[in-house]
C-alpha cells in the first residue's frame, strides 16, 4: 500500500507543479474567448480527445453552444466560431489539417498544448501552455514519473474544470450544479 501512496503523491505533486507553471494571463484570454464565441468546436486525438470532450460536455451543460468534431451532428464551422484544440505535441497530423481549414475559413483557434511553437501553435490565435512533457517529444528539462502524455492529459482535465467553474461564475450561474443537471444526459 505504501507504493500506491508514494506513487499517488508523486503524481499529484507533478500535476500540482505543472498547473502552477501555467500562465494565468493565457488562461484569462482563453476564458474570454470562450465566453465571446458564437459556437465552440472541440478537437483532440487519443486520450487528449477524452479530456477535450469532457470540457465540451461541461460547457454545453452551462448552456454554451458546443460541438465535438467527428460527431455526425457537428455542423460546418464559420468565421464567427471558435475551434479549441487539445494537443500535447501541437503537431498531430489530423488536428493540423483541422486547424488549417478553420484558419482558412476565418474561425478563431485556441490551443491547449505543451509546445506553443508547434504547427498548430503557430496557427492558433491564442493558447494555454501546460509546461510538461510527452513521450512523443522528449525533453531533458521536463521529466515525468508517468508514461506517455499522462501528466498533460490529467493537467488538461483539471485546467478545463477550473475554466468551467470560472466561466460559470462569470455567467452569473448561482448554482452551477443545478444548471449542469438541467442539461445532463437523461437517456443513459
Amino acid at each position: 500500500m505504501s507504493d500506491y501512496l508514494n506513487l499517488s503523491e508523486l503524481i499529484l505533486n507533478e500535476i500540482n507543479t505543472t498547473l502552477n507553471g501555467t500562465n494565468q494571463q493565457e488562461i484569462k484570454v482563453f476564458e474570454n474567448e470562450i465566453i465571446a464565441a458564437n459556437r465552440i468546436f472541440f478537437a483532440g486525438a487519443g486520450r487528449t480527445s477524452l479530456m477535450i470532450r469532457s470540457f465540451a460536455m461541461r460547457l454545453m451543460q452551462l448552456g454554451l453552444k458546443v460541438h465535438v468534431i467527428g460527431e455526425t451532428t457537428t455542423p460546418s464551422i464559420t468565421e464567427n466560431d471558435l475551434l479549441i484544440i487539445g494537443s500535447g505535441s501541437g503537431g498531430t497530423e489530423s488536428l493540423c489539417v483541422m486547424a488549417q481549414k478553420a484558419k482558412k475559413i476565418g474561425a478563431k483557434i485556441g490551443l491547449i498544448t505543451i509546445y506553443p511553437e508547434s504547427v498548430i501553435g503557430r496557427l492558433s490565435d491564442f493558447r494555454i501552455v501546460i509546461p510538461t512533457t510527452t513521450s512523443k517529444v522528449v525533453s531533458d528539462e521536463r521529466k515525468s514519473v508517468q508514461p506517455g502524455g499522462s501528466t498533460f492529459e490529467q493537467s488538461l482535465l483539471i485546467l478545463c474544470e477550473v475554466l468551467v467553474i470560472s466561466i460559470s461564475n462569470r455567467l452569473k450561474i448561482d448554482d452551477w450544479n443545478k444548471e449542469i443537471m438541467l442539461r445532463h444526459a437523461n437517456l443513459e
